[in-house]
C-alpha cells in the first residue's frame, strides 16, 4: 500500500491512537507474540531511545498478534502504544507474513540465542514473564515496519526476511528526517507492490 486509510487503533492501555496522525509521523511496527524474546530484545533498544524518537516527531505504535489480556502481562511498562491484533486483521491488511524462514534463516540464530539467554535472565530476576506455551497466531511471524506521514502516505516500509530483521533506531531516525524518500520495502520493493504470498499467515 502507498496510502494508509484512517484507523483508530485501541491500545491495550491508554486512549485510541489515530493512524495516520496529522500531527506527526507514525512508526507502525508489527511484532510477533506477547513475550517473544527476540521482539523484547528489539523493543528494549526502542525504549532506551524513545525520547530521541519522539523528538524527531515520530510516534511508536507496536502491533502483536496476541490478545490484549496476554499483552498486558508483558508490555505494561512500555512507553508507547501496544495494539492487540489476535485475528491478524492488520497483518493481512498490511501484507505482513509468517514463514519458516523467520527462525530458519541463519541470520536470525545469533539474535534469537542472545534474546533467549537475556530473556531467561530477566525472567529469573522477575522482570519479565515467559510467553504462553501455546501461541494461536503461531511462532513464525516476520516483523515489518512502516513509517506513515500525517496524510497517510507510506514514506518507507520494511518487510523482514527473518525474525530479527527490522529497522534499527538509527535507521528509523534517518528515515524520519528524509520524508521525501519513496517508500521501499525489503529487497527494494515498493511498499504495497503485489508479491507471491505462499506461506501461511
Amino acid at each position: 500500500m502507498s496510502v494508509v486509510t484512517a484507523h483508530s487503533l485501541t491500545p491495550v492501555s491508554g486512549p485510541p491512537v489515530a493512524v495516520p496522525d496529522p500531527e506527526r509521523l507514525i512508526h507502525l511496527q508489527f511484532r510477533r507474540f506477547a513475550g517473544c524474546p527476540v521482539c523484547n530484545l528489539h523493543l528494549r533498544s526502542v525504549v532506551r531511545r524513545h525520547e530521541e524518537i519522539e523528538a524527531a516527531g515520530v510516534r511508536e505504535v507496536v502491533v502483536f498478534h496476541s490478545s490484549a489480556e496476554e499483552l498486558l502481562e508483558h508490555t505494561a511498562a512500555l512507553p508507547f502504544a501496544v495494539v492487540a491484533d489476535p485475528d491478524k486483521r492488520l497483518y493481512a491488511e498490511f501484507g505482513v507474513e509468517s514463514a519458516p524462514r523467520a527462525l530458519l534463516d541463519p541470520r536470525a540464530w545469533g539474535p534469537v540465542l542472545w534474546a533467549v539467554l537475556r530473556g531467561g535472565w530477566e525472567v529469573a530476576r522477575g522482570r519479565e514473564h515467559l510467553p504462553a506455551s501455546k501461541q494461536p497466531g503461531g511462532r513464525l511471524g516476520l516483523p515489518a515496519d512502516f513509517l506513515i506521514a500525517g496524510d497517510g502516505r507510506v514514506i518507507a516500509a520494511k518487510y523482514g526476511e527473518h525474525a530479527y530483521d527490522q529497522w534499527s533506531v538509527d535507521e528509523l531516525l534517518e528515515l524520519a528526517t528524509a520524508p521525501s524518500r519513496p517508500a521501499r520495502g525489503a529487497a527494494g520493493r515498493t511498499a504495497g507492490e503485489p508479491t507471491a504470498r505462499s506461506e501461511q499467515r
